[in-house]
């Protein structure tokens, strides 16, 4: 029987969906690209916010419309935070959470037997040990992700990802050390190493996020290592003397700010100040060459008066960020932020986007005009048009090659030439 996976969602996701449609396959079942095509079609689900669930139950009425006889499996985040909401959705078949996909295949043979519909929904344990999985191969990808923790005990306001993943458990260090030697083996040069909070990695088990790069750096196969997103604050001047130590650590880091103003962190319950934050770039500016600082910021908080707004603007300004991605606040029922008083209007979340997204435009236009001139390796990934290949830099500017030989998967030296605000374009700068 044929299977396909749609995911939703972060890049943890996108490793899980990996990780179960290699189950499938090695219980029997073949991967499919076409859902309209499958025999099973497995939705992993996102939840981050209340559009988040929308989306869900779009792309649920989608495949059911589109293959009215698939088992639909609906999995992920928004059925483990929400159980009651997930079980109504009567167009999935089989309902799974997080904490138990273990149960996938016992669940779709149970299902293929009686034809009787599940939910398997287990409310995660406070001692929960991390679900050891493994991923040899990403289908059409030259990097590949590795999700080395799990779970958030930050509880900020606005988050439902504690009730959706639980608390804070990570993969062992020989874990990863042997996912690490198999991708190696497998031809990726790139390993993004991914967590629901990264930056907490190991801290039930007397580690640290340093030790899981050094344990990705060490396969000689292995060119890159890059971090998925961080919480700012765990970044002291020890662990980036430290995380500088590794070459192979791509100077480019997600630090996510959400405010640039103190009254909104401290409402959003975030464990930094502005201040604190523009140290920690500092320092990651001054330890790593080139580096690019890329985040997330929220607009529209409740109680963001226009002179929080005004002040969360100049700080975005000024630290100069390579990339943020701005989206207004979301309210999403079971957080406290939900019944919060002085909720913004929709008309004023979108007008402050729309001046925070061109703020940051601006700062991603001079970060790309910086990068021209110089000659900065790039891993290509595709052939996105006739002979021109696209690729990123160790800082993940985005770069296009034109060539008469094949550049997918190859990382070469590049001679950045011009920009057009979304990509840098250059010239391979050795014989392939």
């Amino acid at each position: 029987m044929k299977v396909s996976v749609i995911t939703l969602g972060c890049k943890v996701n996108q490793y899980e969906s990996q990780a179960m449609l290699d189950q499938l396959v090695r219980a029997g079942f073949s991967a499919c690209e076409s859902a309209a095509e499958s025999d099973i079609v497995l939705i992993n689900s996102c939840t981050v916010t209340s559009t988040s669930d929308h989306k869900v139950r779009q792309t649920l009425h989608r495949a059911r419309r589109g293959n009215p006889s698939a088992v639909i499996v609906l999995t992920g985040c928004m059925p483990q935070a929400f159980p009651e909401l997930a079980e109504q959705l009567t167009d999935a078949d089989i309902v799974l959470g997080n904490s138990n996909r273990h149960s996938l295949v016992p669940d779709i043979l149970q299902y293929l037997s009686s034809r009787q519909r599940i939910v398997d929904i287990v409310p995660h344990e406070k001692a929960a040990e991390f679900e050891s999985m493994q991923v040899e191969r990403f289908f059409e990808r030259t990097r590949a992700f590795i999700k080395i923790e799990d779970g958030c005990n930050r509880f900020c306001s606005y988050c439902i990802i504690p009730y959706a993943r639980g608390r804070v458990r990570s993969k062992p260090l020989d874990e990863l050390r042997e996912e690490v030697a198999h991708l190696a083996a497998n031809g990726y040069r790139e390993i993004v190493l991914t967590g629901i909070n990264l930056s907490a990695y190991g801290q039930e088990l007397g580690l640290h996020l340093c030790d899981a790069v050094e344990a990705a750096c060490m396969p000689e196969g292995i060119a890159r290592v890059r971090l998925g997103s961080l919480e700012p604050e765990q970044l002291s001047v020890d662990v980036i003397a430290r995380l500088a130590k590794q070459e192979k650590l791509c100077p480019q880091f997600h630090l996510s700010l959400q405010s640039g103003c103190n009254a909104t962190l401290r409402r959003m319950n975030r464990h930094y100040t502005a201040d604190e934050y523009r140290t920690i770039v500092q320092n990651l500016r001054a330890s790593f060459a080139n580096c690019a600082i890329t985040t997330d910021i929220m607009v529209g908080f409740p109680g963001e008066t226009e002179e929080e707004f005004a002040e969360s603007l100049a700080f975005a300004k000024e630290i100069g960020f390579a990339k943020a991605h701005v989206f207004a606040y979301s309210r999403r029922p079971g957080t406290k932020a939900n019944d919060a008083p002085d909720q913004i209007t929709q008309r004023v979340k979108e007008e402050r986007s729309r001046r925070m997204i061109a703020a940051t435009q601006q700062t991603k236009a001079a970060f790309f005009q910086a990068q021209l001139g110089r000659v900065e390796t790039v891993l290509f990934e595709q052939e996105v048009a006739p002979h021109v290949y696209d690729g990123y830099t160790a800082n993940y500017t985005p770069v296009k090659v034109s060539s008469a030989k094949d550049l997918r998967g190859k990382i070469l030296p590049v001679l950045l030439r011009e920009t057009d605000g979304n990509n840098c374009y250059g010239t391979v700068q050795e014989n392939i």
